[in-house]
């Protein structure tokens, strides 16, 4: 029994990570992702895609008492492939058409003969998203500061 529930929780685990991956991808990094899959299954919308507005919340040090910082305009979609799984994408900002195709990515991730092609758009996104974090680390190395404190004698 536990053996099912560690494998269910690394499944999950996996599924939230590739959903992070995917809300992070460009529109046209997820459109051509879609052009690889073929067949192209049969994707029927749930929900959607729909765009509204969500509330931040903070905390001031990561342990005081939460406020509403302010909202963000949030994408979402949900949809149904003709085989059954339903897929789900949410997305920062106003672009619906990548809610949907995040939403197909979420649906397809979880058939076994989609896996792979799936698995290949989620590397890329990483790759891309490292590159990025990497070059903005050197970018900000390159104008960091290091002050230090001259002690002066009794002269």
């Amino acid at each position: 029994m536990d053996a099912i529930k560690e494998n269910t929780g690394t499944a999950v685990s996996e599924r939230k990570r590739a959903m992070g991956l995917l809300a992070r991808a460009s529109t046209e990094e997820l459109q051509a992702g879609w052009l690889v899959i073929e067949p192209k299954p049969e994707v029927h919308p749930v929900r959607g895609p729909e765009t509204g507005l969500v509330m931040v919340r903070g905390r001031i040090g990561g342990g005081g008492d939460p406020f509403n910082l302010g909202e963000a305009t949030v994408s979402r979609a949900t949809v149904r492939l003709g085989s059954g799984e339903i897929g789900h994408g949410q997305v920062l900002g106003n672009d619906r058409e990548k809610a949907r195709l995040a939403a197909i990515f979420d649906s397809l991730y979880q058939r076994p003969e989609h896996r792979s092609a799936v698995d290949l758009l989620i590397d890329q996104v990483e790759s891309r998203i490292d590159a990025e974090d990497r070059k903005h680390a050197e970018q900000t190395a390159a104008t960091r500061v290091d002050f230090f404190t001259m002690v002066r004698g009794d002269n």
